[in-house]
């Protein structure tokens, strides 16, 4: 096989065009490859083998040097690039701006090129998630062609890479790929608590939190459903003023919470988990222990006012195990939010060692710590840190910042999902206005539906008629979680923000349409409808097929009120079903057709 060796400056030309060139050979599906090595003299090798379940895996060998996959695909009718650090880039970039640096707490190197059917054309992921990586990725104009360029670092093993044939759609490739990481990822066990609705205290107060106020909305929780009650940043001393300058000790602040250990069981007696946020990595100035450990932390992290402990270095590995342990041993917490650690990438490709490593022996021994102290342990992950290669350290996968944004909602939940092992999907924090129409506020909760909801908002200060859509809404994802979290979800194309989002499981199917689509409702293979209406109009446009029939069902306006119900016949074809804005329609077939 033909293989070529470049140097390390190569990577720098302005398109790939103009790197080292290696002539390409057939892979899979019309897709090309070449290797490359990064050290004189190192002739690369790879093949391809079949795995079960139909993926293929990638073997190169590099002879411990630094490795380059240079992948290239026609671009044929080409409409958009998923990858799991994407965000809103989702069409197809130019192959002068497509960047992606992924490690184990930021991303992970994999990627999904499709058509404009949503048909895939090129799917694949690095096996291994924990090294450093680098990509370069998109349209190269010299050649028609859509390209991606993984480069990786010296291994003494061979590198592996996941590839999945077409796939009628990107939902369907990860699946297989989620499949694989399953069966060779041991994930952290998912209790109860990780699989229930949850109050968090970010929006509703930032950093203004005190027992009293933290206690009424718990209670308020509570009774509307949720399961869990996360104390986000603001409980500890120097937590305020939006920054992270006062980072490091780790101590309630005895002004908002006098009797911390006291509070967090007053909360527990409601029925809630509780979990406290920590960013363990970030140490400010202001900070007791500053002077201590600052020789540890010496590079800024990208949030304001703190640095970074670097984790490769055994003392701190120890420092956080031991802060972690003594916040919940001495408070009896039921677990944390662990934030900000994508800030240990300050040090990547510093040449003192890899940071995905030192990231999963400090995240081994927290969690075997904690759960020695507290068994059925939660631990709240956050994008991008999300990943297959977190499994085994968390078990609630939060989606990114998007106050108030139930679109942003929506797309960054189920772009976690695509990739999820194990771990419960979270929302971001659902966030609106007092005076906010009950049909927006429902719409926060749709955009989370797809997802374990957290809700943010004061319950005290919002309107009865808010509280009745969150706990109508909250009842029926309840009623429906184990379709919602564990059934096939089949959300469209990512270019497209998933407009139409079908989530199915034996005879049941549920629908939430977020624009003015037609929604199949094929009659001969399911018996059980759920459509809600995440859309701007006070109607659903379905289209019957396989047959039509007699149907039974009830409609929900936005709070839960009981509508005028749908037609008892529904024959096939198109046809408008009256549902409020915000609202939902049951329907089960009762007869086949006439």
């Amino acid at each position: 096989m033909q293989t070529t060796t470049a140097s390390a400056g190569d990577t720098e030309a302005v398109t790939t065009a103009g790197l080292a060139p290696a002539r390409d050979e057939p892979l899979l599906d019309g897709v090309s490859i070449a290797v490359l090595a990064h050290a004189l003299g190192v002739q690369p090798a790879w093949t391809l083998g079949e795995l079960t379940g139909g993926l293929r895996v990638l073997e190169v060998r590099a002879d411990g040097a630094p490795v380059e996959i240079r992948f290239s695909v026609p671009l044929g009718d080409a409409a958009g690039y998923w990858h799991p650090k994407g965000a809103w880039q989702r069409t197809l970039l130019a192959d002068w701006e497509g960047r992606s640096r992924v490690s184990l707490v930021d991303g992970h190197a994999a990627g999904c090129l499709y058509d404009h059917t949503g048909a895939t054309l090129l799917t694949f992921a690095a096996a291994d998630p924990i090294p450093e990586a680098t990509l370069r990725f998109g349209v190269s104009e010299e050649n028609d062609t859509h390209v991606v360029h993984l480069r990786l670092p010296a291994s003494r093993h061979p590198h592996r890479i996941l590839l999945v044939p077409r796939s009628p759609s990107v939902a369907v490739a990860t699946r297989a790929l989620r499949a694989w990481f399953r069966a060779a990822i041991v994930p952290m066990p998912v209790p109860e608590g990780a699989r229930t609705p949850v109050y968090s205290t970010w929006y509703a107060f930032n950093q203004d939190v005190s027992a009293a106020a933290v206690e009424t909305q718990a209670e308020l929780a509570a009774g509307l459903g949720c399961g869990a009650l996360i104390l986000d940043d603001g409980w500890q001393e120097l937590g305020h003023g939006r920054g992270y300058a006062g980072c490091g000790d780790w101590r309630p602040d005895r002004a908002k919470f006098p009797d911390f250990a006291g509070h967090v069981a007053r909360v527990r007696a409601h029925g809630l988990s509780y979990l406290a946020w920590v960013a363990p990595l970030l140490l400010g100035p202001g900070a007791d222990c500053h002077e201590r450990w600052a020789h540890c932390a010496p590079a800024p992290s990208t949030v304001p006012g703190a640095h970074v402990l670097d984790p490769r270095r055994p003392e701190v590995r120890a420092h956080v195990v031991d802060v972690c342990v003594r916040l919940v041993r001495a408070y009896g917490l039921d677990g944390l939010k662990l934030d900000f650690l994508d800030q240990a990438m300050v040090y990547a490709q510093d040449g003192a060692g890899d940071v995905g490593a030192a990231m999963v022996a400090l995240l081994t021994e927290l969690r075997e710590s904690l759960e020695a102290v507290r068994p059925g342990l939660l631990l709240e992950l956050r994008q991008p840190y999300t990943g297959p290669g977190m499994a085994p350290f968390g078990n609630m996968l939060r989606s990114f910042d998007c106050p108030a944004d139930a679109t942003a909602n929506r797309v960054r939940t189920l772009d976690t999902a695509l990739l999820a092992v194990g771990g419960a999907v979270h929302s971001d924090m659902l966030l609106w206005a007092p005076d906010a129409p009950v049909a927006a506020v429902a719409r926060q909760l749709i955009g989370a539906l797809h997802a374990v909801p957290q809700i943010s908002v004061r319950l005290d200060r919002v309107p009865q008629a808010h509280r009745e859509s969150i706990g109508f809404w909250l009842r029926q994802w309840r009623l429906r979680r184990e379709l919602l979290l564990d059934g096939e979800v089949e959300p469209g194309r990512p270019d497209e923000l998933y407009p139409l989002v079908r989530a199915s499981a034996g005879d049941h199917c549920l629908i939430s349409v977020h624009g003015d689509r037609v929604v199949p409702l094929d009659f001969s293979a399911y018996r059980h409808f759920h459509l809600v209406n995440g859309s701007d109009r006070d109607r659903v446009m379905v289209e019957v097929r396989g047959g039509g029939g007699r149907v039974m069902g009830a409609v929900h306006g936005p709070d839960g009120r009981i509508m005028d119900g749908p037609p008892t016949y529904l024959p096939e074809g198109a046809r408008s079903l009256a549902v409020p804005r915000g609202g939902l329609v049951s329907l089960t077939i009762t007869e086949g057709p006439r």
